[in-house]
Formats: structure tokens, C-alpha cells, sequence
């Protein structure tokens, strides 16, 4: 029994191609867990329209397909064997990444954003020319907060110094504002929240419940013997710290049933989280029910992927 992911196939088609008729040379991001996907599945999919994709480190190389061209966006001082790369571009974000890198490794050079995580500026991009790197391009990665037109704005002011024959690899810009980005300079975006998850309503998360049982005031349970606060119901659920479950904040339960947020006994554990159902106050799900999962995706690993 297990953490799935249920996805309307129709609607979730219908999304992902309609941000791809709009950027052109678009570049997918498939990191960490594949967007709730999986990696290489994600990958698989995107190889359908890209000609490159995204992937966090280089560790996620492994298990892509062949053919396909790799970034990792994020730098490294430990570079896997040449086998394991497979003309992979690499990113650079300080000099120490330029250093660690054999000559003639293809390099995005990062520039530093607002945002004021990895990135030097443009003296870094002649940094790496000297030290014998091939930099295609540079990599800008404004912040989460802000609006587009701002991140637009930052964009265009920092590749003002940047010889136009290197493109620009940006994040973080809705395709209408991407499209907006002026010349001389060319630009590929990379997307991935925006690509894969669209608004989210063709998505949905459930967890089968495996075992329920009726409880009194008092009983110590679980892991941690938790004193049980009222009678009611225990309900056992296929969903734990081991798939990325966790409490929300302000220590809320992600579980929901008949439209009803159903609270945690102690904090989700491995395989299985313990809720309850004070009695008087159901509906209260059986043996073999799903409830509502409510977690992002990019924190979660499920145990599979359902379309419909």
C-alpha cells in the first residue's frame, strides 16, 4: 500500500505543451526528485521536446538518456569521472569552482543576483577563459521574491557588460516575460516548478490507510508513547518521514478526509503516520481508504505515479 501521486494525464499534457509552443529552446529543470516524478522518468519526458535538460548536481547525471545534453546548475569542487559527466556543461560560481575544473570542460559562469547565493561578477568569466574552461554561456538566478518585471529588470542590467556572443541562462521569469528580455544578448529559460506543476489542480497526493482501531483517553502510543488527548479512532496511514511527509508549519497535519483535516498523533515516522479521529467528529476513513496527502512535490518521493 502506498504514497501516490495521481495525475490528471489529459490536463498535465495539455499544460506542459503549452509552455513549450511559447519558449523557444526551452530548458527543463528534472532535479532533486523529479519534480515528484522521478528523475529519470521526468527526464525521459522532457527529452520529447528539449535538446537539453537541468539537473542539480552532478550526481544526478546518472541514468539520464543518452543524447540528451545536461547542465548542472549547481557548482562543485569534487568532479565525477569523465564517464559519469559525458560532456555534461558544468556551472562555476566562484573562483575556487574555475580551479577545481580540468581545462576545456564546458562552463556556465554564474553571475551573482540579488538573490546573492552562488556567482561573482563578469571578472569570473575571464577567470575561466584563462584558465583554459569553455564558457558557453552565463547563468543568472534571481530570487523567488519579487515580481517578474523586477527580475527582468536585473537580468537586463547585469548582462549589460557581457559579450553578447555568450547566452544567457535565466530562471525564475514567466515565458510572457522571458519574451520580453532584450537583445543583443540570446537567452535560454529554464523552468521547472512552472513546467511540471502548472496550478496544480490536475495533482493530487493520497496515502492508503492500512489499519484503523478505536482508542481511549489516556493510552500512551506510538513511537514516542504519546499520550492519546481524547477517545476516538487511530487511523494508520502509508506515509512517513521516509517519503518527505512531515508535519506543516505551525506543526499542522498534510492529512485530509471527507474535506476534513485529520491531526497527527506524533510526528510522521519512516513508512506510516498515526492520526486521529476524536469520536463525534468524523467522517473517520477505513481500511483501504485514501486520504489527502498535502506536501510539495519537490520534497516528497512517492511510491508511485497513477494517470488518469
Amino acid at each position: 500500500m502506498t504514497l501516490r501521486l495521481v495525475v490528471d494525464e489529459g490536463a498535465w499534457r495539455r499544460h506542459v505543451q503549452s509552455v513549450v509552443d511559447v519558449v523557444p529552446r526551452l530548458v527543463p529543470v528534472v532535479k532533486g526528485n523529479g519534480y515528484g516524478f522521478g528523475r529519470t522518468w521526468l527526464a525521459a519526458e522532457a527529452a520529447r521536446f528539449a535538446d537539453v535538460v537541468a539537473v542539480g548536481t552532478a550526481h544526478e547525471l546518472r541514468g539520464l538518456p543518452s543524447g540528451l545534453g545536461r547542465v548542472v546548475l549547481t557548482p562543485t569542487l569534487e568532479v565525477p569521472d569523465d564517464e559519469v559527466l559525458d560532456g555534461a556543461i558544468l556551472t562555476v560560481g566562484a573562483p575556487e569552482h574555475v580551479t577545481a575544473l580540468t581545462p576545456g570542460r564546458q562552463v556556465l559562469v554564474k553571475l551573482r543576483t540579488s538573490m546573492g547565493r552562488y556567482g561573482r561578477g563578469p571578472e569570473l568569466i575571464e577567470q575561466a577563459l584563462h584558465h583554459g574552461l569553455d564558457v558557453v554561456g552565463v547563468s543568472l538566478h534571481p530570487p523567488l521574491v519579487g515580481d517578474a518585471a523586477t527580475h527582468a529588470a536585473e537580468i537586463t542590467d547585469l548582462v549589460a557588460a557581457i559579450d553578447p556572443a555568450l547566452e544567457v541562462w535565466v530562471s525564475h521569469l514567466d515565458p510572457a516575460t522571458f519574451a520580453t528580455l532584450p537583445g543583443p544578448h540570446r537567452y535560454r529559460l529554464r523552468l521547472g516548478t512552472q513546467l511540471w506543476h502548472g496550478d496544480k489542480s490536475m495533482l493530487r497526493l493520497e496515502a492508503t490507510v492500512l489499519d484503523v482501531r478505536a482508542v481511549r483517553a489516556g493510552e500512551h502510543v506510538g513511537y514516542r508513547g504519546v499520550e492519546v488527548p481524547v477517545a476516538g479512532t487511530l487511523v494508520l496511514v502509508a506515509a512517513g518521514s521516509a517519503h518527505g511527509v512531515q508535519p506543516l508549519p505551525g506543526g499542522l497535519s498534510p492529512f485530509h478526509f471527507g474535506q476534513r483535516r485529520i491531526d497527527l498523533v506524533e510526528a510522521p515516522h519512516m513508512h506510516t503516520s498515526m492520526l486521529l479521529v476524536p469520536a463525534g467528529l468524523g467522517p473517520v476513513p477505513d481500511i483501504g481508504d485514501r486520504v489527502d496527502v498535502q506536501r510539495p512535490l519537490t520534497t516528497t518521493w512517492v511510491d508511485e505515479v497513477v494517470w488518469r
